[in-house]
């Protein structure tokens, strides 16, 4: 019998050529498999086909965090070597938690500076997991000059470079501080999204900053040791209000990624009711979980024993995943980031 509890039970084969390395031309053509939450049965359609599987009465969840471009390329000031900065999470105004590399060479005291000098930064500590604290300096407003030097912190099996830094960014996107893109909702349009208003589903926004840390390998054999990264999320008193009313009135939950099923889950209380407010969340979700507010689920294709397919394991059952995913690889979807998308309802 499998074991939900083990890393190895989330494996499946993928040949590298349906890893997408970038996007398609337009957003909502990308390929959606519809995997019937009650069966486990599947079927084929185009994302742009979303609004037949929602009633009028459902609530769309999604997640309106904006990816800034976090990946710092400068160099190591007295000996010019190169290094790299992955920004994770603001502290202060001008310190941020980082990733370096290389980090042997980026010790406490190291100055670093980018952009001939127009913004400089020095390690101020090392944290036990490596990472670092490191203080900016810099002339005028940070957001902007993060934007001139920056680059999107694409997830490392995109090798391609990416030309226009918004088709990392979802159309909704308002408000900075992801590392990475809540990558479901990559697929939507503006008139997509109007289209299902105009069916009488409503839509409700919540945040969750997207960190690195998503991408983070499960390493333990045993799901019940791994270590969950921490994201910041808010819910506005009007999202909750939204969502309970739904769920009150008879609505489903239609959560648009796994970030948005995460943000809810956390804000929830054991009954089901959804609480406003701002917090941070390590929330590992796997079989065995009891959802107390998700009723359905659109997603991405994620990598082979990540904490991704696992929430989704969790979500309609480990077999059901694992034989949609094989589907998808013999129908030839594109995966991850930049990939197609799923309907779980």
């Amino acid at each position: 019998m499998m074991d939900l509890l083990k890393r190895s039970s989330y494996y499946y084969e993928l040949p590298e050529e349906l890893i997408a390395q970038d996007p398609l031309e337009k957003r909502s053509d990308s390929r959606l498999m519809h995997v019937d939450k009650k069966t486990g049965a599947f079927s084929h359609h185009r994302f742009y086909e979303v609004g037949d599987f929602l009633k009028k009465g459902d609530c769309l969840v999604i997640n309106n965090t904006r990816v800034i471009p976090a990946r710092l390329l400068g160099e190591k000031e007295g000996t010019g070597g190169a290094i790299e900065i992955l920004l994770l999470k603001r502290i202060t105004d001008t310190r941020w938690e980082c990733i370096v590399r290389p980090g042997k060479k980026l010790r406490k005291g190291a100055g670093v500076s980018f952009g001939d000098g127009r913004l400089k930064g020095e390690i101020t500590e090392v944290l036990p997991d490596g990472n670092r604290y490191v203080d900016f300096e810099f002339e005028g407003i940070f957001e902007e000059v993060l934007d001139a030097l920056g680059e999107m912190p694409l997830p490392p099996y995109i090798t391609h470079k990416l030309s226009d830094k918004e088709r990392y960014q979802t159309v909704y996107a308002k408000y900075e501080g992801s590392a990475a893109a809540p990558t479901a909702g990559l697929h939507f349009t503006k008139e997509l999204l109007e289209d299902i208003k105009m069916q009488g589903v409503n839509i409700a926004e919540l945040t969750l900053h997207v960190g690195l840390g998503t991408f983070r390998p499960v390493k333990e054999d045993d799901l019940r040791n791994h270590t969950m990264h921490t994201e910041h999320y808010e819910i506005t008193e009007e999202t909750a209000e939204l969502i309970n009313k739904t769920k009150r009135d008879g609505g489903r939950i239609i959560s648009v990624g796994t970030t948005s099923t995460r943000t809810l889950e956390s804000a929830a209380d054991e009954s089901g009711i959804v609480h406003a407010g701002s917090d941070d969340t390590d929330i590992f979700i796997y079989p065995g979980y009891r959802f107390k507010v998700t009723d359905a689920l659109i997603t991405n294709f994620h990598l082979p024993e990540s904490t991704l397919i696992m929430l989704v394991s969790a979500f309609v059952g480990r077999d059901e995943i694992i034989k949609a995913y094989e589907e998808a690889v013999r129908e030839r979807y594109r995966f991850f980031s930049f990939g197609d998308a799923m309907i779980i309802i």
